[in-house]
């Protein structure tokens, strides 16, 4: 009896021994889901980057489907303890190994190097001014997942190929297994083009021939110079004079849009795009366009998801008619004043607003520090509205009243009759 005890005994300890010695299931998930702050347009998310010291930082991320390149800022990539090499244009670094997202681990090392914008050293943590972020996502990485952008909820999802449920219309693309880069088969008024799938971009672009075409051909389609609201995306000099225009339907895959805004890609822009993509390309259809829809991306299948979300008519062009440029210490120049009605939409003088002047505050709340996406929240309304800009001219402040106008009014339905301007 006492053997057959000590047996059974020994028999029990030798299991827990043996299960004791299994490797621990991993805790990692394989697909997660994030609240997502839509930002002038773009997908800003948390990221989680680890430190020599063990520890790890917490920094914003912007998810960039339309660039392969990965940037960090200066001050990221000195935590993280990368060389950082410079040249007169731009620096850097080894890309680090991974970034954590809701607790599931993006691996880097696919990558070559990461980018680092050259900035003066009080502007080290801005990877792009007027943007709350220190590294970007890119499609180089974005296309080993399933990634789901939900517009509407505000979140992003990421998971291993296979592991999101992607829902609504779908439709075949064209991928660079290289860089990640996306075009969809498109048409506008039964010409078919590429077009790029960018929810990087906070507007939509149609390069310059074709652009020209359709405004040649539609006069009354609602046109305008100059950049406000979403067009003004950076705030590059240029962006004074670009020319924007209010499509009247246009194809993108299974959608049909209407009413979509684009601006007037220059040609350099669409060589950069063609040879990026490695095909041709027409332009690229930005996060304007997107913003009641999930737009799931199944890069294993070369396959685009668009699921309905909610109707609403984002009203990004009734705003002050200022074109403005984010600056890397937190300010905003006023680029220049676009007309409305053949008129400036602000005043324009010696008395009013002059070009290099600085936005200081929108009624009294100073902007110095905001995002593009959050000044041009304050300076949007209802046309009519009246907004009281504090503008700084040569170290003096003095304020000015401007009025919310109507920019691009949308195209009505042909049973409406007359189309609005």
């Amino acid at each position: 009896m006492k053997f057959y005890i000590a047996a059974c005994v020994s028999f029990v300890l030798s299991g827990l021994i043996r299960a004791q010695e299994k490797p621990a299931v991993s805790s990692e998930p394989n697909s997660v889901t994030v609240p997502a702050a839509i930002d002038h347009n773009r997908v800003v998310i948390n990221a989680d980057l680890a430190l020599p010291n063990g520890s790890t930082e917490r920094v914003r991320a912007w998810v960039d489907n339309g660039d392969p390149d990965l940037y960090l800022s200066r001050r990221l990539a000195t935590l993280l303890g990368l060389a950082v090499s410079c040249n007169d244009h731009e620096c850097s670094s080894p890309p680090p190994q991974e970034m954590i997202v809701g607790g599931m681990k993006i691996d880097l090392t696919g990558l070559k190097q990461a980018k680092i914008p050259l900035k003066p050293v009080d502007a080290a943590s801005v990877l792009a001014a007027g943007m709350n972020v220190e590294i970007n996502l890119p499609s180089s990485i974005l296309r080993h997942y399933d990634v789901l952008i939900d517009f509407p909820g505000r979140k992003f999802s990421i998971g291993a190929p296979g592991t999101i449920h992607f829902r609504g219309p779908s439709g075949k693309v064209q991928i660079n297994a290289e860089n990640g880069l996306i075009q969809i088969p498109s048409q506008i008024e039964n010409k078919k083009y590429n077009l790029a799938l960018d929810f990087g971009a906070s507007i939509s672009f149609l390069s310059e021939d074709v652009f020209d075409k359709l405004a040649a051909a539609h006069p009354d389609w609602p046109h305008m110079t100059g950049a406000v609201g979403s067009a003004n995306m950076w705030g590059a000099d240029p962006e004074t004079k670009w020319k924007v225009m209010r499509v009247d339907r246009l194809q993108y895959g299974p959608l049909f849009l209407a009413n979509l805004v684009v601006v007037d890609m220059p040609k350099d822009w669409t060589d950069f795009f063609v040879k990026s993509a490695g095909m041709p390309t027409a332009g690229l259809l930005g996060s304007n366009a997107l913003l009641n829809y999930r737009i799931g991306l199944d890069y294993t299948h070369s396959t685009v998801y668009f699921e309905f979300g909610r109707t609403f008519n984002f009203p990004d062009f009734d705003v002050i008619g200022i074109t403005l440029r984010p600056e890397d210490d937190g300010r905003f120049t006023i680029l220049g004043v676009v007309d409305f009605d053949g008129k400036p939409s602000v005043p324009l003088d010696s008395d009013g607003v002059q070009p290099g002047d600085h936005l200081v505050a929108v009624n009294d709340i100073p902007v110095r520090g905001s995002t593009m996406g959050q000044v041009w929240n304050m300076l949007g309304g209802t046309p009519g509205q009246e907004r009281k800009l504090t503008i700084e001219h040569s170290g003096r402040q003095f304020t000015i009243a401007a009025r919310v106008q109507h920019f691009l009014g949308e195209l009505p339905d042909e049973k409406d009759g007359k189309r609005k301007r």
